[in-house]
């Protein structure tokens, strides 16, 4: 089970970082990862709009309450006089729709799988993308890119010469990534 690469994508679609950590890979150009990095982002952003959303239910349904709900008598043949049965009825003003997750934002695609390998995306609330790419077959993937990103955050971000958006050149950052991948295997 191994990690074949790994891809910095900042939040503007640029490379700014990119690995290979096993020898055999098919060697790409500067130019096709930054090609690689761009096209990934275009699709990233266009699958995040396509979110599908759902019907939300009304909010009688939902809460069981019914502000400003106005009853109305239900027939019934074995109604009595001095019983009533009623039901709510709420005004509707339109279909509402809901994201299939309310409480997390929307995201875009964050994993891709073939026969030959797993592109894992984790993308940070600053909108920088991390893409693992790793063995289909590797488990706790989340687990990595978690620990990838906490190395990011204490070599590159902490670094007093990082500019933001750049290209990380970090070497410490380097060095305790393999270390980190190496452990692993």
């Amino acid at each position: 089970m191994a990690v074949y690469s790994l891809i910095i994508i900042n939040k503007a679609g640029g490379l700014v970082y990119q690995r290979e950590f096993q020898s055999g890979l098919r060697k790409l150009s500067t130019n096709d990862y930054l090609v690689l990095a761009g096209t990934f982002h275009g699709v990233h952003a266009i699958t995040r709009s396509i979110t599908p959303k759902l019907p939300a239910l009304p909010p009688s349904i939902t809460t069981g309450s019914s502000s400003s709900s106005t009853p109305t008598p239900l027939p019934s043949s074995t109604q009595s006089q001095s019983q009533t049965q009623t039901r709510t009825q709420t005004p509707t003003s339109g279909p509402a729709f809901t994201l299939p997750n309310p409480g997390i934002p929307t995201t875009g695609l964050e994993v891709l799988e073939t026969d030959k390998f797993r592109l894992t995306c984790f993308q940070t609330l600053t909108g920088t993308k991390f893409l693992l790419f790793t063995d289909p077959g590797m488990v706790n993937i989340d687990g990595v890119v978690m620990k990838i990103y906490e190395l990011y955050a204490d070599y590159v971000m902490k670094n007093p010469f990082y500019q933001l958006e750049m290209p990380v050149r970090c070497e410490a950052f380097d060095r305790h990534l393999a270390t980190w991948l190496r452990g692993r295997a």
